[in-house]
C-alpha cells in the first residue's frame, strides 16, 4: 500500500538533498500566459523576480524558508509582490512569464524570448 503525500511533502523529505530539490523546482517551472494568473494576483499571491536573478535559486531559497535570502531581495527589490502597474503592463502585453509555484506564492519572472524560435 503506497502511502499518501501532501504536494509539498518532497520538499520535507528530501531536504538533505538540495540538488533533487532544484531538480523538482526545474520539473514545475514552465512559462504562462499573465492572463491566467489573474486570480492568483487577485489574492495577492504572485511575487515578481527580477530577470537578473536566477528563478529557480529564488523558489528553492522559498522553499527552504531562506529568511535572509528573501530579506536581502526584498530590501534590494529584486523580489517582491507585483504591483499594480506592472500587472497592468503585463495584462496590456499579454505578457508571457516564467513562472513556479512554492505554495503559498507564485513566482513569476519576465524573460522575453525576442528572437528565439
Amino acid at each position: 500500500m503506497t502511502a499518501i503525500t501532501p504536494p509539498d511533502a518532497h520538499l520535507i523529505d528530501d531536504e538533505h538533498n538540495p540538488e533533487l530539490i532544484k531538480a523538482k523546482i526545474i520539473s514545475e517551472t514552465a512559462r504562462i500566459n499573465w492572463l491566467e494568473l489573474q486570480k492568483f494576483y487577485a489574492a495577492g499571491a504572485v511575487i515578481t523576480v527580477s530577470a537578473a536573478l536566477d528563478l529557480v535559486d529564488v523558489a528553492f531559497a522559498f522553499s527552504r524558508d531562506d529568511k535572509t535570502r528573501v530579506a536581502d531581495w526584498l530590501a534590494a527589490g529584486t523580489v517582491g509582490r507585483t504591483s499594480e502597474q506592472q500587472a497592468q503592463l503585463w495584462f496590456d502585453e499579454k505578457a508571457e512569464l516564467w513562472a513556479v509555484v512554492i505554495s503559498p506564492w507564485v513566482l513569476v519572472q519576465h524573460k522575453p524570448t525576442h528572437g528565439l524560435n
